[in-house]
Parts: C-alpha cells; structure tokens; sequence
C-alpha cells in the first residue's frame, strides 16, 4: 500500500523541520516535499500531486487564507490541514480557513520545553487526521477509526421510529464540525421549542469565537456554554474548548454545568459525556445528532441514549468530511435515522415539533412565553395558567 504524501507549506524553517520529523516516524506517511511560502506551495503541489497539504496559517507575502483560496479553485479536493497558533488572531483565521475549505487544523504546541514533547504531540493529533482524511485517496477504504460492519437499526430505534416528546437536543461533530453547524443551525426557526446543546471539539477560544460566528448567521441564539446557564428554549450551547459540559436539573430548571475531568475517547469536551448527561436528565425526550468527525466520540453516549428511549440520528457519508463518528454510531445499530446534511436541519425541525401544537394554534401569551411553557412542563401534562410560568408575578 502506497504512503500517504505530504506537502508541508510553512515559512519558519524550525517548523518545517519539525513537521518533517513528526510525520517521518510513521512509516505509511511521506513527506514528499516543503515549501516556504504559498507561491512556492502551489507550484510544487502541481509538480508532486500530494495527497494532503499542511499549511501554515499565517506567512508573509502570500498568507495561509489567499494560498488555500487557489488551492481550492485549482485542486477543489485536495485535504488541507491548517497549522495555526493558539491566539485570538490565530483562532479567527483558521474558523476563516475552514469556511474556505479547508479540511481540518491543527493547533501549534506552545511552550512545551522540549522537542521530544512536542514531536509526541503533533504525531498525536496530526497523523490520526491525515490517515483519516487521506485514507480513500491512497486506498485505506474508509476512516480507519470507523465501524466496518453493515448498518442496522437497533431494536430500540427501530421500535422508536423516529417518534416521540422532544425537550432537548444534543449535537456532537469533529472534524467538519464547524461548516456542518454552520449548515444546520442557520437552518432552525427562530421558535425553536427546545434548546440544543452542543460538543464540537475545538480548543479553548476557537470554542468562544465559533460559537459568535455562528449566533451572527442563525436565527436562534447561539453562545458558548458556562457554569449555572439556565436552558432555553431557541438557544444553542457550544461546550467550551477543554472542559466538558454536562446538562443538570436545578430546581425546575436546567443548567449547564462544566468540569475538567479526564478526556474520553482523547477528548475535552467529549461528546459522551454531553450526551450521558442529557440521557440522564431528559431520559426518553432527546434528539442526539452525530454529525461529520474522525473517532468514535459519540458512541457510548448514543448507545445511553438509545436505552433510555430517546432519538438518534446521523449524517450521511457522502456529506460529512470524515464519516468516523456518525459511521460508528450507524453501524453499532443506534442510530434511527441516516440523512445528508442539506437535510439534518429539517430533520431536527421535524422531530422536534412531532407532538407540539401546529402553527396557527391559539398559543398561551406570546410565542417566547409558550415555548417556555412548552419546555419547562412535563411531556403529556397540560398547560399550567399563564400566572404560574417561571419568572411571571
């Protein structure tokens, strides 16, 4: 099996060596070739046909966005893993570079005292998502990282048919993830009914600046998560960069709490945990959706949910960047639902408004005031007087 090449555009020389190192000890990768700006980037990829281009986020003359912007019109499919720093600045253009394109990043190690450390941590993250990114184009047939066995609908789900009382819904993505929910959250009605939690794994501060670029494009409001913020009905919470987010009762409400407790699957936050929690809190009334990422991250937390009788479903594969995470969740059996992104938004939409009143119903006060009361009051109970809403005199 042919390795996998590897075109390395950066214009520090110490970053270019240590690229070269790190991607030299695994033996199915070669680096075939570096450049020192984007000019010279791009004439070597038309003279070595890489299979992945790392390129650096910020270089002088020709920047990491503008040479990503021709590579994408002369090579539309070619994986590009942004290499950026971990800065406010370093963090907005690669969100940049994503929306342009790109496939993936990777954060600069900072301060780790020693190249062996931080050798040991680009092989860590880096080469998973090279394997994973390249892995049809060198013949690895899918993600390695994903199920191999044929989908099936679980007994549970199968049962389920997509029916059922909605009061939460839980998102978890990777690699994709921000372009997917750039898609999907835009996609949901201002009434949304219910709010949404969601686990994108992403550092610290590209969490935060996600999370405003997103609220700029959707009409629910959409925030990164923090200790003691009660839910809401159209409100989106994206769980921050290195803590994990859990859903907890509170009284009558429910709040979000974070920790930072070990990683799962390598992960903080982890979607296993968000969704552990939300199973445990909601039991049968969630709708967890797996979109596009590289790992498993996600699969536990679906199989909780599916015993407790709530709703799975997943992106497809031909629509998601990486078919890792929806791919394990589908082929373990949990998933009751396989769709393309173009119709995940719908879908949420859909399931989550199975049960609730039709629009053009009388509705009790204003629509902000009945969504509340919506979420707030037990499935199958009825409506409580107007006087007895929370935060009402």
């Amino acid at each position: 099996m042919p390795p996998i090449r590897v075109l390395i555009i950066d214009d520090s020389v110490v970053i270019r060596k240590v690229l070269s190192e790190a991607l030299a000890a695994d033996p199915g990768i070669q680096v075939v070739g570096m450049a020192a700006d984007g000019r010279i980037g791009l004439s070597k990829i038309a003279q070595l046909s890489p299979d992945l281009v790392t390129l650096d986020v910020e270089m002088p003359n020709m920047s990491g966005i503008q040479t990503l912007a021709e590579i994408r019109k002369l090579h539309p499919r070619l994986p590009v893993v942004m290499f950026s720093t971990l800065t406010e600045k370093g963090a907005s253009t690669t969100l940049d570079a994503l929306a342009l394109g790109a496939s993936d990043y990777v954060a600069k190690p900072s301060n780790t005292g020693s190249l062996d450390v931080t050798l040991l941590r680009i092989r860590q993250e880096l080469i998973p998502k090279i394997v994973a990114l390249c892995g049809k184009r060198v013949g690895l047939g899918k993600d390695p990282l994903a199920g191999s066995k044929p989908i099936q609908l679980s007994q549970i789900a199968s049962r389920r048919n997509g029916g059922g009382h909605i009061d939460v819904v839980a998102i978890g993505t990777s690699t994709g993830g921000p372009n997917a929910l750039a898609e999907v959250l835009p996609g949901l009605h201002e009434d949304f009914p219910v709010p949404i939690v969601i686990v994108q794994h992403m550092p610290p501060l590209f969490t935060r600046l996600l999370a405003e670029r997103l609220n700029k494009k959707s009409a629910i409001s959409i925030q990164e998560g923090k200790p003691g913020l009660a839910l809401k009905p159209g409100m989106a919470c994206i769980a921050p960069g290195d803590y994990h987010m859990v859903v907890q009762r509170n009284g009558t409400s429910m709040e979000l709490a974070i920790n930072r407790e070990p990683p799962e699957n390598s992960c903080r936050p982890a979607v296993d945990v968000l969704f552990r929690s939300v199973a445990k809190t909601f039991g049968a009334n969630v709708l967890a959706v797996v979109l596009t990422g590289m790992g498993s991250d996600g699969l536990r937390g679906a199989q909780v949910v599916c015993e407790q009788g709530g709703q799975v479903f997943v992106q497809d594969e031909q629509s998601s960047v990486v078919w890792g995470m929806p791919g394990q969740v589908a082929t373990a059996g949990y998933a009751d639902g396989v769709f393309p992104l173009a119709e995940i938004a719908s879908e949420i939409q859909r399931r989550v408004q199975n049960g609730r009143s039709l629009p053009g119903k009388k509705t009790l006060g204003n629509q902000k005031t009945q969504k509340t009361a919506e979420y707030l009051r037990p499935s199958g109970t009825s409506a409580a007087p107007a006087s007895k809403l929370p935060g009402k005199v």
